[in-house]
């Protein structure tokens, strides 16, 4: 490995490729403020999801431009190829930025330092699985490590230190009037509920959550339901499970006042998602059922105000297949964190929010 201190000279204009959602671009952030940190002059381009240059336009942070990359091989899945086409233009427009350094926190490299390849840079670097090509400088890509770790090891081959562990964002006013807009002020703690995750395998039993939403309204907490338009049946059955009023949010906000939603919550309560990740980074303590495949690459760093009630199950309650070795959700959709029971979560959720509360009201 090259000393973690030897910078690329004369970077002007640095890249970095990370293309996928909310979640995937919090945990790359130490590493992005590392790169900040060790080339505090030159320009950092972002390349990134169609989502990103709306949702970092004047937030302060260390990315000072996004470009839209389009959907190729290994690199954006979410839709199909764009035209070659397409795809070649894109490449030129990358040339003529001129990048002095290109990284790579996209993944094992298989596709994307090939791309990162194209983009013209003077020096490259990122992460390489076995069977992906090299660049300037890479690390190993492999299983069990924590991806904020992976990250900040792979700019540590530019020279770059840490300068935090924890993913942080910053909320603007924009964020805190687009929540503002759609929830009314009131005195009881707030404590946000999200049914949803990306994985199947990763959502807990929504009638659980309905089941501790409820103990912490009981509780005097103030509930509010959040997900995106494709959770709406999540959603649905999460609200229509709950003792007492909640304030159904779902579709109602963008990423933006989804920041300013948590931001002012006492606790967030739901699965490994993106919420998750993203209440953490604005400060707001959590409660997050967790899958142990995904725990340790994914999960909180620190349990004090992240909690991570966690299912070690392996082998598919459905089919049997093992987790490890084979993904059955073609077939069937089914949870592998159902054995978490709802009094290990409700335990997590009440101590967060007496701590959270005792320490709103000392403020």
């Amino acid at each position: 490995m090259r000393d973690s201190v030897e910078r690329v000279e004369g970077v002007h204009k640095l890249a970095v490729l990370r293309a996928n959602a909310i979640g995937d671009y919090l945990v790359s952030l130490p590493a992005i403020q590392a790169l900040r940190a060790a080339y505090p002059a030159a320009e950092l381009v972002l390349l990134g999801a169609g989502w990103h240059a709306g949702f970092l336009a004047g937030r302060p942070g260390p990315v000072d431009r996004c470009l839209a990359v389009p959907p190729t091989v290994g690199v954006r899945d979410d839709r199909p190829p764009a035209p070659a086409a397409e795809v070649d233009r894109f490449f030129a427009r990358m040339r003529a930025e001129r990048f002095d350094l290109a990284v790579q926190l996209q993944g094992g490299g298989r596709h994307s330092n090939p791309f990162v390849c194209r983009l013209g840079a003077r020096v490259t670097a990122g992460s390489r699985a076995p069977d992906a090509p090299a660049l300037d400088r890479t690390v190993p890509y492999t299983g069990h490590q924590h991806e904020i770790h992976r990250f900040l090891e792979v700019v540590s081959q530019v020279g770059a230190a840490p300068v935090t562990l924890e993913p942080r964002l910053a909320v603007t006013d924009a964020d805190r009037a687009e929540a503002a807009a759609v929830l009314g002020r009131d005195d009881r703690p707030l404590v946000v509920l999200h049914p949803g995750a990306n994985d199947p395998r990763r959502r807990w039993p929504v009638e659980r959550l309905a089941a501790v939403g409820s103990e912490l309204a009981r509780k005097g907490a103030r509930l509010a339901v959040v997900g995106t338009a494709s959770e709406r049946g999540l959603v649905d059955r999460l609200v229509d499970g709950l003792d007492g009023d909640a304030a159904d949010l779902a579709g109602r906000l963008g990423l933006g006042g989804l920041a300013g939603l948590l931001e002012q919550a006492t606790v967030l309560v739901g699965n490994d998602s993106g919420p998750r990740h993203l209440a953490a980074a604005v400060g707001t303590a959590t409660v997050a059922v967790h899958w142990g495949v995904s725990l340790g690459a994914y999960g909180p760093l620190y349990r004090a105000r992240h909690r991570a009630p966690t299912s070690w199950r392996l082998h598919c309650p459905v089919c049997g297949a093992n987790g490890l070795q084979e993904d059955c959700r073609p077939s069937h959709q089914a949870s592998f964190v159902a054995d978490v029971t709802v009094d290990e979560v409700l335990a997590e959720a009440l101590d967060l929010l007496a701590i959270e509360t005792a320490r709103a009201s000392a403020r």
